[in-house]
């Protein structure tokens, strides 16, 4: 489900501060609407316990399918739980579960891919391990691991993280391997720097950019991957607001209230598009080939 990220010279992007490569991306109207969008829904995931106006796991059989009141602003579901509290406390678990996930699996990713792209015996090792996770599909691997593990919002995290490893990996290797023969780097070497100095210092900022990159897309994945859970039954736990237990509790009853699934289907729909337009704009301007075409 993510993105293959097309691997561009983005070395001149190294040079450029953060604050600049900000103001670059901030500059696209479509960025500035996909920011704001996101930094509602940030602020709204840490501020719920005072957006939200009731107990999001509250059960008032009484109310069940009740439409919009002034008590309950887009109605109950049916089990009588606030649906306007579930989807601000629900944007928590969504943030959590990307965030999470593109910060275990850039982390590992990076780990192995700096490994194999510098050491030879381990590419041949660990990249045959990486081609056979890749062979299984992402969502039928993350459903055994939560099947086997049982599902948590831990276990969720991790099991959306693995199957993005190879990938980050692979991309980072290729990074790895560009730059290993460069002049500066063999300079660096005959002067008898160490090979994890080497490493940090000269090879790790090359991977920077592409991996901004691939983040966003990593993130989009997981809160789509997440939601996919929740709904087949195999996320976190069903009485946890997230946006993925709220359609799956939802859908039958669509027929009576569609609306049950409309409102955290656009949730997920508005956070996914918008890192998507940020991850391609961020790609234009981190990409010198694509910046002259702008």
């Amino acid at each position: 489900m993510t993105k293959t990220l097309d691997l561009p010279d983005m070395a001149g992007a190294e040079g450029r501060g953060l604050g600049r490569i900000l103001r670059d991306v901030l500059s696209s109207w479509p960025a500035r609407i996909s920011a704001v969008v996101l930094a509602l829904i940030v602020l709204g995931a840490v501020f719920a316990p005072w957006l939200g106006t009731v107990d999001p796991v509250k059960l008032d059989p009484a109310l069940r399918l009740k439409g919009m009141s002034a008590a309950h602003w887009l109605g109950t579901d049916s089990f009588g739980r606030d649906v306007y509290s579930r989807i601000v406390y629900g944007a928590r678990i969504s943030l959590a579960v990307g965030a999470g996930t593109v910060l275990v699996s850039v982390l590992l990713g990076t780990f192995f891919g700096v490994i194999t792209g510098y050491f030879r015996w381990a590419d041949l090792i660990v990249m045959r391990f990486m081609d056979g996770l890749m062979a299984i599909p992402g969502i039928l691997l993350a459903i055994a691991l939560v099947a086997i593990s049982g599902a948590t919002l831990t276990t969720v995290l991790i099991a959306i993280a693995v199957p993005e490893i190879p990938r980050v990996a692979r991309m980072v290797r290729s990074v790895i391997l560009g730059v290993k023969n460069e002049p500066y780097v063999e300079a660096a070497s005959v002067l008898g720097t160490g090979v994890w100095h080497m490493v940090w210092r000269h090879m790790l900022p090359n991977t920077v950019a592409p991996l901004l990159v691939q983040g966003t897309y990593i993130f989009a994945s997981a809160i789509m991957t997440e939601a996919i859970l929740s709904f087949l039954g195999a996320g976190v736990p069903p009485e946890t607001p997230s946006w993925g237990n709220m359609m799956a509790d939802g859908r039958t009853f669509f027929l009576l209230k569609p609306e049950l699934i409309l409102y955290p289907g656009l949730m997920v729909s508005l956070t996914v598009l918008s890192v998507n337009m940020l991850g391609d704009v961020l790609r234009d301007r981190l990409d010198p080939r694509m910046a002259k075409r702008l």
